[in-house]
């Protein structure tokens, strides 16, 4: 039975998440949908990361075993016909050897984080970033980031609901850059624990805002205690970019 890697694209706002629920709409189950109603065989899609409700992906990875095999460029052609009229895209697919796993042959995943730093309401960009209306001072995010990498037990910045048997991680990349009114924050690790990369990038706020230093994250951090984070990011402005294998 042959094995498919799927590279997928969405905007993650009409679901509640990538992960399948029983009567609400996600976008394993729409995957899921769209390969039974092409090949006919209830499937499992498997991908890299159970991205939550209206969090967005421009290079999610999943794999899906299917009976019939199918040249890759058409299994792509045929999901895509299938998903409409949902937000995702299926950007290509290949046929990978049965050993590959999405979710734990992967060794970097990388996210994006957009906020607008703007006074006014946001038009274009309702649903795909996080107005921030207070000034930000984006070169003392940056400095204060550079304090959460590397090998840390992250239980600051994780969900009380995650299911991780374990809070460390390794934090390779947490960057903050400024184009105009736009702040984008990129971060990558081979993985994250469930909310980690939108707790940091809130308390990453604080610390824009001048409600923090660089010290007053370095001891949240240090208190692995959930309760010493600072806020926590809206889901709308993340993104999951890319997944290395």
């Amino acid at each position: 039975m042959p094995r498919y890697k799927l590279t997928i694209e969405y905007d993650g706002a009409p679901f509640f998440g990538w992960q399948v629920q029983e009567t609400l709409p996600s976008v394993q189950g729409a995957l899921e949908t769209a390969v039974k109603a092409m090949c006919g065989q209830d499937v499992r899609v498997h991908g890299a990361g159970r991205t939550d409700a209206g969090v967005h992906a421009l290079g999610q990875v999943a794999h899906v075993d299917i009976e019939k095999p199918f040249p890759p460029d058409r299994l792509r052609d045929g999901l895509n016909a299938h998903l409409r009229p949902h937000p995702i895209a299926v950007l290509s697919a290949e046929i990978v050897p049965e050993s590959f796993e999405a979710r734990f042959s992967a060794v970097k995943r990388h996210y994006r984080y957009r906020i607008v730093n703007t006074r006014a309401n946001l038009a274009l960009d309702v649903g795909h970033a996080w107005r921030v209306s207070r000034k930000l001072d984006t070169d003392a995010m940056h400095a204060a980031a550079q304090r959460l990498l590397g090998k840390h037990d992250f239980t600051t910045f994780r969900d009380t609901e995650c299911q991780a048997k374990s809070a460390e991680k390794t934090l390779d990349q947490l960057d903050v850059l400024r184009d105009g009114r736009e702040v984008t924050i990129l971060t990558s690790a081979r993985s994250f624990l469930h909310s980690q990369v939108r707790s940091m990038v809130g308390s990453l706020v604080w610390v824009g805002e001048g409600r923090w230093t660089a010290d007053d994250l370095a001891a949240a951090l240090a208190a692995r205690n959930r309760a010493a984070c600072g806020i926590v990011a809206p889901p709308e402005g993340l993104y999951l970019v890319r997944v290395d294998y």
